[in-house]
């Protein structure tokens, strides 16, 4: 443990090994120290790296852990030296809360890209205390300021949770490849991400297409701001898209036909990857090089863009769709993820932890 760092002991829910279902545990937080933020947490939205870190499916984890990267919060307390929080501000907390601030990408704000690598909110070494960062799966936490976000008072709290990681897990290549009117973006699959990637591409101006395999989805599709859906199991369908788009956001995390994506992109169009499949992904040479085509992939943002996105959420009113659940049932909520079971985020209401004994 650091020198300067005293402790708190509070509730949390986790798993104290592999096979276990998650249950009540006490960690510790460290109190605030000059720079520091405590934040109440009262919503955390369930990711799914929370269901792979909490059954060591990435084989990283260290025990106990105690996931939860999406917080939305209220601030207790703030170190002496705070001077963008106060006491009772809403604030959130994303998938990171501390980076090496000297690299090149620290200084550019791409903390998501730091070199000795980004503190992740949970099952990260802790700079203060030792051991492993614990996330949002809890009663309170502690981050420094420079990695604590602004919640727009206008968003739903519950809903915004997920923001904080498939918000700007979809957000960021949008804007990075600088999707906008005229543009016309595909959206590959409705789940978690891909149901984020259709509201802000088209809060953003684009014309939305979104593929999927199901054709039960076309009508919610629509509902969350599609223009077109295309059943992408559907040659005849899918041929009539050949060389028109501008842009794919491609949030599948299984198997899936790249080159028949590639095939959709217009010279000089980019898809870039979301999802995370465990397995390679076969490209064939020529879907890149007769179109000048790009295959490329990304993940959250840093902390600004972080920031930037709930602005621009919080201007176009865009909160993701979720089902509100209490701890008792976070072990099904994980059961129903791995079956597809959930429109489309599962969100913790933190009180029901602080209502068990």
């Amino acid at each position: 443990m650091n020198g300067n760092s005293t402790v708190n002991n509070i509730k949390a829910f986790g798993a104290a090994a592999a096979t276990d279902s998650l249950k009540v545990l006490n960690i510790q937080r460290r109190t605030v120290t000059a720079h520091d933020v405590e934040i109440e947490i009262l919503f955390c939205g369930i990711c799914h790296s929370d269901l792979h870190s909490a059954k060591n499916e990435w084989r990283n984890t260290i025990y106990p852990i105690v996931p939860g990267h999406e917080v939305v919060g209220r601030v207790t307390n703030v170190g002496p030296h705070v001077t963008r929080f106060k006491v009772g501000d809403l604030a959130a907390v994303g998938c990171m809360v501390d980076s090496c601030r000297e690299c090149e990408y620290c200084k550019e704000g791409l903390e998501q890209f730091c070199e000795p690598g980004s503190t992740l909110t949970f099952n990260s070494p802790d700079k203060h205390l030792g051991g492993q960062t614990f996330g949002g799966y809890a009663e309170s936490v502690v981050v420094d300021e420079n990695y604590v976000l602004r919640v727009p008072e206008n968003l739903d709290l519950a809903a915004t949770a997920p923001l904080l990681c498939a918000g700007i897990t979809t957000y960021s290549p949008l804007r990075h490849w600088n999707v906008g009117l005229g543009k016309k973006v595909g959206i590959v699959g409705i789940g978690g991400l891909g149901h984020m990637g259709i509201k802000i591409a088209k809060a953003m101006g684009a014309h939305v297409v979104v593929f999927t395999t199901s054709l039960s989805k076309q009508e919610d599709a629509k509902r969350l701001g599609a223009d077109e859906v295309v059943l992408s199991t559907d040659p005849e369908q899918m041929a009539k898209y050949a060389k028109s788009l501008h842009f794919i956001l491609d949030c599948v995390s299984a198997q899936h036909d790249m080159d028949a994506y590639l095939n959709l992109l217009k010279v000089d169009g980019a898809l870039a990857l979301v999802g995370a499949p465990m397995e390679p992904l076969p490209v064939t040479s020529f879907s890149l090089i007769l179109g000048r085509r790009s295959f490329a992939g990304s993940m959250i943002g840093g902390i600004a863009e972080t920031q930037e996105m709930l602005d621009f959420c919080s201007a176009h009113n865009i909160v993701s769709d979720i089902e509100l659940i209490g701890v008792d049932e976070v072990n099904d909520a994980y059961e129903r993820l791995l079956k597809g079971e959930v429109k489309y985020r599962f969100v913790i209401d933190m009180a029901s932890l602080k209502a068990k004994n």
